[in-house]
């Protein structure tokens, strides 16, 4: 492999001998492998051999990743803020492995509507971590208490609805693609519990 970046080939060698170690393997043991000499491996790692687009490719299966993972270019971004929605009084931070995520953090203050045909389903999943206080989270025709620190995830095909347990509570939900999308069908809102009005309630 061509590569004018000297970071980057330097880099795509580290991650090779970095997935190895993880792995617990030797060079031997990854070189069989990857059905190359235990030399050739050595060399590469170490930065003494040219990268070759067709080993980079057997390295990755062997390594059980793949070359796109194996090549991609770092990023300085490794802290990122937070979107703020004064409006609605949300948090939002993008993924940035998946920009079809969405990372929410929010504050209830209000219970779960107490009637059933307020709680909303729609493709996707979503996971979600109390912060603090204590949340309940109605999924189909159960209930579910969600303490500090717990966590939740659930297929919100299921009819559901979230709000707080007699005090205020603050959440972090993580919303997949579909998720985002039905939230947005919805009204673009990001939902939580009845009292902080639709747009806060993580039910629809």
């Amino acid at each position: 492999m061509t590569q004018g970046d000297g970071d980057l080939d330097s880099l795509v060698r580290q991650r090779v001998r970095a997935l190895r170690v993880a792995q617990g393997w030797s060079l031997e043991e990854l070189a069989a492998r990857a059905n190359v000499s235990q030399s050739t491996l050595s060399r590469i790692e170490n930065g003494q051999r040219r990268l070759a687009l067709d080993q980079l490719v057997t390295l990755a299966r062997a390594l059980d990743t793949t070359l796109d993972q194996l090549v991609e270019n770092a990023t300085d971004d490794v802290i990122s803020s937070p979107v703020i929605d004064g409006a609605h009084g949300l948090m939002r931070w993008p993924v940035k492995a998946d920009p079809g995520m969405t990372v929410v953090r929010q504050r209830m203050t209000e219970p779960p509507p107490d009637n059933p045909s307020r709680l909303r389903a729609h493709p996707g999943r979503e996971w979600l971590v109390v912060l603090s206080g204590t949340a309940i989270l109605l999924l189909g025709d159960r209930r579910y208490r969600i303490e500090t620190n717990q966590a939740a995830e659930f297929p919100t095909m299921l009819p559901h609805a979230i709000g707080t347990a007699g005090g205020p509570c603050e959440i972090m939900g993580i919303f997949d693609r579909d998720a985002r999308r039905g939230h947005q069908r919805a009204g673009g809102r990001v939902p939580r519990g009845q009292g902080a009005e639709s747009q806060d309630r993580p039910s629809a």
